[in-house]
């Protein structure tokens, strides 16, 4: 199979490697020659700059790995070809072309799979596995939270300069760290209520907010809330649940799972093998080969995608008008 990779940033070239240790070497990329990384393992890669060019060498699938603002200008043709697209979170800056690319990929059968990665974190799965067997009875309310220095993300580039702090491309918090939305979905169900607050309140040069306070009242009788920031040192990343019986806590940055009865001792999980971050990334790609093949569903839908889209326009929306708002 062939496969487009369109963006040469960080995630781009974790995407490239990944691809390649898979076992995939018909690869193209479509670049604009703006990234800040090495081209010395590229050298032997076709490169196109434009998005005609790129999809004339026929790929059978598509990563969308450029800037958030820039997604559906590669997705959409993508998917009028019938490719299978593969974007990286979140699916755009806004909604407003989400119907093109949906009609796109019902009319050409192509497939689609959202790059939310934390669904194959193996602490998380493991959370889930002691959630669904009751380990801490009856569970009444989460906290998840990420927060991470910006500056300090890829220290070989100007953070001034990257998508993430940047309103044009779609950079923020609310969007660039809105995985924690996505898990939440996947370990609890949508949400029905919305509330929030999202802002800049740091001394980091951003066009963007740096955080933001959600809450969420979920359509199961769950309460809980989400931080996220741009400023934290060090990082934190994890999520905690309450429970009848205890609670439960993940630390996303080594992949442990404390368990804490309401009555004994503590129980630790480890992940085995030991965690590594880019296994998700490669979990994530070997499934996306898989989709491309035929041979699998996705791990996280076109309508995952719109689901957290939504949410963060929500927040947004609350904060603005002072007010708690309706998800369903």
């Amino acid at each position: 199979m062939k496969f487009l990779i369109a963006g040469y940033g960080s995630i781009g070239r974790r995407h490239l490697r990944n691809l390649i240790e898979l076992g995939q070497k018909d690869i193209v990329l479509l670049r604009s020659h703006k990234s800040t990384l090495p081209e010395d393992e590229i050298k032997d890669i076709p490169v196109e700059t434009t998005v005609e060019a790129a999809l004339a060498h026929r790929p059978d699938g598509v990563i969308i790995a450029n800037p958030t603002a820039l997604h559906l200008d590669v997705a959409i043709p993508a998917a009028e070809m019938g490719c299978a697209v593969f974007m990286e979170k979140p699916v755009s800056d806004c909604l407003d072309r989400i119907p093109e690319l949906r009609e796109a990929l019902k009319k050409n059968g192509g497939r689609f799979q959202m790059g939310f990665q934390f669904r194959f974190h193996p602490g998380l799965a493991g959370l889930k596995e002691l959630l669904d067997n009751g380990s801490i009875g009856e569970p009444y309310s989460f906290r998840a939270e990420w927060g991470e220095y910006l500056p300090g993300w890829h220290p070989w580039e100007d953070y001034r300069q990257s998508y993430s702090a940047r309103k044009d491309l779609g950079g923020g918090v609310l969007l660039t760290l809105s995985h924690p939305l996505d898990y939440l979905r996947w370990l609890f169900g949508d949400p029905e209520w919305i509330w929030g607050m999202n802002g800049k309140i740091s001394e980091l040069e951003l066009e963007t907010d740096d955080i933001a306070e959600i809450g969420l009242a979920m359509a199961n009788g769950l309460i809980g809330s989400v931080h996220l920031d741009y400023y934290s040192r060090p990082a934190r990343n994890g999520l905690e649940v309450i429970g009848s019986k205890g609670k439960l806590r993940c630390n996303n940055l080594n992949g442990i799972v404390t368990l804490s009865p309401a009555e004994g001792i503590p129980e630790q999980y480890e992940p085995e093998p030991a965690y590594d971050r880019n296994n998700m990334f490669l979990d994530e790609m070997r499934r996306f080969i898989d989709v491309t093949a035929g041979n699998a569903e996705p791990s996280c839908t076109l309508e995952d995608g719109i689901a957290v889209q939504r949410m963060v326009e929500l927040v947004r929306r609350s904060w603005d008008e002072k007010r708690i708002l309706n998800f369903q």
